[in-house]
């Protein structure tokens, strides 16, 4: 009897792969990063494998790993490798996750304390399979770590929790310094770019997370480039103030293959520029807007800056 071995690799998007390839536009001067290599950056990737975790720097292919691995910056996603959402703009692979690793937790904790963080972000992919989407392994996972590491900040980057009910409430009991949820685009592109999420829910998620803990900071991000109109990233930001959100990240979409969604337009660094002194006047405690700018970039000395702005408003105010 001969048995065979299925060795045919399984395609990371098997959504997309039908789908028509785009035109890729080519990139400006002001799309500039720095590729890995050097000696701490390989540092912090011995560490990541060695506790076999999972870094959306990697999995999303964000172009500024080179810089934030040479500085012992890692962004952890916990929960697997495989996503059960099909997003149009994102690198991270789509289909049935595996069962979740118990040990997980401590591994990232584990991590945390050998790179010496005293900030880190943990993010996730989406796990609709699980009843709570993965909440109660947020909470372990924030636990392990100050368990390890009492001093370091702890930012999450969660899913939605889409009809995950009791899942939210559950996260922010485990009292993150910073709580992260990316809307990612304008609603009008929704069913094109985020066609597993809604909007509005994305909106009421942050809004809770100020009423159940006011002393929680707030953020969320979006790309552009992707057809959005300006006025619609205005009423975006409208809309997050409304939430009592914090912080705004705003950067350019790359797309990580031709399959995935077209890069309708290059923003120009000055638009950037615009949309941060907009944001600013609409009450954001802090605004990242470059075309590089990507949710867990500069976290750590962002976080410092934010808190700071806080302590101002407060001092302001009394």
């Amino acid at each position: 009897m001969v048995t065979v071995l299925d060795t045919i690799a399984k395609p990371r998007h098997p959504e997309k792969a039908k789908r028509a390839e785009h035109i890729v536009l080519k990139k400006p001067d002001w799309i500039r990063v720095k590729a890995g290599g050097s000696p701490v950056y390989e540092e912090t990737r011995k560490i990541v494998k060695a506790n076999g975790l999972v870094t959306v720097c990697e999995e999303a292919g964000c172009p500024n790993i080179g810089e934030c691995w040479s500085k012992k910056h890692a962004t952890m996603m916990i929960m697997g490798d495989t996503c059960t959402r099909a997003c149009a703009f994102c690198n991270v692979r789509t289909g049935m996750p595996q069962a979740l690793d118990v040990h997980e937790p401590a591994n990232v904790a584990d991590a945390v304390a050998k790179l010496g963080l005293e900030h880190v972000v943990i993010t996730s992919v989406d796990r609709d399979d699980l009843d709570d989407g993965g909440a109660q392994h947020f909470v372990e996972t924030i636990e392990a770590i100050r368990a390890q590491s009492p001093k370091t900040t702890i930012e999450i980057l969660t899913p939605d929790f889409l009809r995950k009910e009791g899942a939210l409430e559950k996260v922010v009991a485990a009292k993150p310094d910073v709580f992260n949820h990316n809307l990612e685009t304008v609603p009008s592109k929704y069913l094109t770019v985020r066609p597993g999420a809604r909007y509005f829910h994305s909106i009421r998620l942050l809004q809770r997370v100020k009423e159940l803990d006011p002393t929680i900071f707030t953020k969320s991000g979006i790309m552009v480039g992707l057809g959005e109109e300006r006025n619609e990233v205005l009423q975006l930001m409208d809309d997050l103030r409304t939430a009592q959100v914090d912080f705004i990240t705003i950067g350019q979409y790359l797309a990580p293959s031709r399959k995935h969604h077209a890069v309708i337009k290059f923003v120009t660094p000055d638009e950037f520029k615009s949309y941060e002194t907009i944001a600013y006047t609409k009450g954001f405690l802090m605004v990242s807007s470059t075309p590089l700018t990507r949710s867990s970039h500069h976290a750590g000395e962002d976080f410092a800056r934010l808190r700071s702005a806080r302590d101002n408003q407060m001092a302001a105010k009394a």
